[in-house]
């Protein structure tokens, strides 16, 4: 995976060049994670790179963007339970402390974490989780990709 498309992710989405997209969806883009120590980790980006905060969209905007965030939240939720039976529950965060665009971070929960993790933030896990090769998203991920990508599509052809 080239990453020319991580120095500009949503304009890299928008123009359907963003290898990690799953799905549009109404405000964003449902996005698998560039890592995955946990996974089935997914991030929504917002649909407009000059958005950087919730409040700066309009109303309807806003509630559509949390909408979606939910969308994908149970999207990971069924993948990764039907996936690994350890599965116990998702972490919808918007933290926006590095990245100068709104977007939310889903992250799934297991029973196998380690003991001094389960309980804290994922952002507590080392360092090198984020930078281990062995962690990076890759084509083994493709059926994970697969099954919240359906999940996805179930879940929006209800509305």
């Amino acid at each position: 995976m080239t990453s020319e498309w991580r120095e500009d992710r949503i304009g890299s989405a928008l123009r359907g060049e963003n290898p990690t997209v799953l799905r549009r969806l109404t405000a964003g883009f449902a996005a698998i994670g560039d890592v995955q120590f946990l996974p089935g980790y997914s991030v929504l980006l917002v649909d407009d790179p000059r958005v950087e905060r919730l409040s700066e969209l309009p109303r309807a905007r806003r509630l559509a963007f949390l909408s979606d965030l939910d969308v994908l939240g149970e999207a990971v939720e069924h993948a990764c339970r039907r996936l690994d039976p350890a599965f116990r529950r998702v972490n919808l965060e918007i933290l926006g402390n590095t990245d100068g665009f709104l977007h939310a971070h889903v992250w799934p929960r297991f029973d196998w974490e380690p003991a001094d993790a389960v309980r804290v933030p994922v952002w507590l896990y080392p360092r090198e989780n984020w930078r281990d090769e062995q962690h990076a998203l890759a084509p083994r991920h493709d059926p994970l990709r697969e099954e919240i990508a359906k999940e996805l599509d179930r879940l929006t052809a209800q509305d």
